[in-house]
């Protein structure tokens, strides 16, 4: 919903007045008389997320119409705002006409940026309601793009998982086999380890499996027989919780201090760079002190962050926008 501004009479204010984002009803459109914003890859159609929606067309139809906005001219053309993979499906199944949303304000940024992605736990809520309604797993598979024994995988996610772990990762992007191995703990295990890789935002599989590695043998839910060279003393995991312990402290404090570190490194950055396009300050600097002209043209060339060894590691620094003297003085003071 949009508002605009009008003025009320009787207290003599400006009101807002609700505008509405959609036309109320859908218009029946041609598929041909739809312009897309932008061009689709070749290779998008062979994506899995292309052959889900496909899938669920052929077997259930449109569940969410395309967004659209009408075209400079009318004369019934419209740009597509949202739904590219849904044109492109429509076109490969030669359907003719498609009922679409139109939206009076051409805004393309809503759509993809202000998504909700919907997690595991929402996908097993999502598959338990509708075979407990009757639906199978073969037509579910259809409609979703995927075999039989996959979606009672998902029908079974949940099992053995506690209510409070659900509830700690329910909105979070987790991946399923993280759900296999907390089902190997018992729930108070399950909470604990839920919490920890919330909190250190790593919802990995990896670090599920280090918690499991981790987890004392009376808080397995079943207890699994290790042989004598396997054996981890207590002595060996006490260590391994001081050592995370500290690791998350030094994480909290990398975390608040990079912020304002990057922002101090940018200011500067930007002042020494208009600094050294004096060629007579450049000069002075060569003369008296070329140790700082060196560092000083090292910092002005700086492009990035290169932190560790493989440059997509690096991070990227952004260009400072015109610091002034006094910015510049605050930084260096701090």
């Amino acid at each position: 919903m949009m508002s605009d501004q009008a003025f009320d009479p009787t207290n003599h204010q400006l009101t807002h007045v609700p505008k509405n984002a959609f036309l109320n009803e859908c218009v029946r459109v041609k598929v041909v008389n739809i312009f897309p914003l932008k061009t689709s890859r070749p290779a998008v159609k062979e994506s899995h997320k292309y052959q889900q929606i496909l899938a669920s067309i052929q077997d259930v139809g449109l569940v969410e119409p395309p967004v659209v906005t009408p075209a400079p001219g009318g004369n019934g053309h419209y740009f597509l705002l949202d739904g590219h993979l849904r044109i492109e499906a429509l076109k490969d199944l030669a359907e003719l006409e498609v009922d679409c949303l139109v939206a009076p304000d051409d805004d393309t940024y809503s759509y993809n940026k202000r998504t909700n992605r919907l997690s595991a736990v929402q996908s097993n809520k999502m598959i338990v309601r509708a075979m407990e309604r009757g639906v199978s797993a073969e037509r579910l598979g259809k409609a979703l793009g995927l075999s039989p024994l996959t979606i009672k995988q998902k029908f079974r996610l949940l099992n053995g998982i506690c209510e409070e772990a659900i509830a700690l990762l329910s909105d979070t992007n987790c991946p399923s086999n993280v759900f296999n191995l907390l089902r190997q703990m018992k729930p108070l295990r399950q909470i604990e380890a839920a919490e920890l890789m919330v909190g250190n935002k790593n919802l990995s599989v990896m670090f599920a499996k280090a918690l499991l590695a981790a987890t004392p043998p009376d808080q397995l839910a079943i207890q699994r027989k290790i042989q004598p060279e396997q054996q981890v003393s207590a002595e060996s995991i006490a260590r391994l919780e001081r050592e995370l312990a500290a690791l998350q402290m030094q994480i909290k404090t990398v975390e608040d201090d990079y912020g304002p570190d990057v922002l101090h490194l940018t200011v500067i950055k930007g002042y020494l760079t208009k600094l050294l396009a004096n060629a007579a300050i450049v000069r002075w600097l060569a003369r008296h002190q070329p140790e700082y002209l060196k560092e000083f043209q090292s910092i002005a060339e700086l492009t990035e962050l290169p932190w560790g060894t493989d440059r997509s590691e690096a991070v990227p620094l952004e260009p400072a926008t015109e610091p002034t003297m006094d910015d510049t003085h605050r930084t260096l003071s701090t």
